[in-house]
């Protein structure tokens, strides 16, 4: 706690000067010497004020699931740590090396989604238009520094654990702009959230974010399924008291995945990497032998989703070495039958959109 504190007070003046360069950014778009464009299509961004881990991914999941049915929807991510540049429509059958992790996962679940990556939003927009003139809904993912573009529905997400209300600048914190950006949000959802949650401890964080009148605040959490072997979907893993786990991820958080996975599993053991990190072959052989020691015969391997995207880059080993890797799949819910309120809330800026 004492070497946190004052490593945070070293690294303060970079922090201010960082915090600089993003006030004045700001400031000019509030003054209109920078303004964002709007477009004749709804666009909705999820989006946080920290640095990775408040669970974007889910939630754009948790939409594309509510919207789908209806619309014909368009998903836009910068494709982080891609191996490409510019604009590139995501087909399932393309690599994670090409198009990113968590579009690759989109394509891959939603096959009737047009998924897309770009760096630049505000000309990749009329490029998705441009490509399906039929295009009802485009969904802004890790976008709420982008702006660029402004959307007409913005949701900002920020950790139970570690809400932005706690947290600092760059290097020091977490923060890639002052608290104060949450002003910018349509909607906040505290994500992560513990899956029993009182109303009168949401009520407190709900004090402490303080949003404006016209903002309102949903927290949510996370239902885990079945997990299914990444090799054949059609096998599962039944996650019983007797059974060992080895978590992989390259993912910003896993204490709230291990916090699951300590409930379902009698032992649980880690191997953590930098969040988006491209696995090895090193790292596989090492995999392989951290399975090994584990003691019993009732085990297995268990992945996110997200690194499972990464893993497959190495399915022959895999295959060869009979790692029983499985995939553990997430859903967003929501506390206090708040779900049905933020569904018509997005129903309601569609139906206004369009009106």
């Amino acid at each position: 706690m004492v070497q946190s504190t004052v490593a945070k007070l070293l690294l303060a003046p970079l922090s201010l000067l960082y915090g600089a360069g993003v006030g004045f950014r700001n400031w000019a778009y509030r003054r209109g010497i920078m303004r964002g464009i709007s477009f004749s299509v709804p666009v909705i961004s999820v989006g946080n004020l920290s640095v990775g881990g408040a669970g974007k991914t889910p939630h754009i999941e948790y939409l594309i699931r509510l919207l789908d049915p209806y619309l014909n929807i368009a998903t836009l991510s910068r494709g982080y740590r891609r191996k490409t540049r510019g604009f590139l429509e995501v087909r399932p059958e393309m690599t994670v090396e090409e198009v990113g992790d968590e579009p690759l996962q989109y394509a891959r679940k939603f096959p009737d989604v047009m998924v897309t990556v770009a760096e630049e939003r505000a000309f990749a927009i009329p490029e998705i238009v441009g490509r399906r003139p039929d295009t009802q809904l485009v969904l802004l993912d890790d976008a709420f520094q982008h702006r660029a573009v402004k959307p007409g529905l913005n949701i900002l997400l920020t950790e139970y654990e570690r809400p932005f209300t706690r947290d600092y600048l760059l290097p020091s914190g977490r923060l890639r702009e002052w608290r104060s950006g949450y002003e910018r949000a349509d909607v906040i959802i505290v994500s992560k959230c513990p899956a029993a949650l009182d109303r009168s401890t949401a009520d407190k964080l709900i004090g402490e974010i303080d949003p404006l009148p016209h903002q309102r605040v949903f927290f949510s959490y996370y239902g885990y399924a079945t997990p299914y072997y990444l090799l054949d979907h059609r096998y599962r893993l039944r996650m019983e008291e007797g059974i060992d786990v080895l978590l992989i991820s390259a993912i910003a958080n896993t204490e709230y995945l291990l916090s699951h996975l300590r409930t379902a599993a009698k032992n649980v053991r880690s191997l953590d990497y930098a969040d988006h990190h491209y696995f090895s072959a090193n790292d596989l052989a090492n995999l392989k032998r951290r399975f090994g020691e584990m003691p019993g015969r009732h085990r297995a391997i268990v992945t996110t989703e997200k690194d499972a995207t990464r893993l497959e880059m190495h399915r022959d080993f895999i295959a060869e070495e009979k790692l029983p890797v499985f995939v553990l799949p997430v859903e967003v819910k929501f506390h206090f039958g708040e779900g049905e309120n933020f569904d018509q809330l997005v129903r309601d800026y569609l139906i206004g959109f369009e009106s």
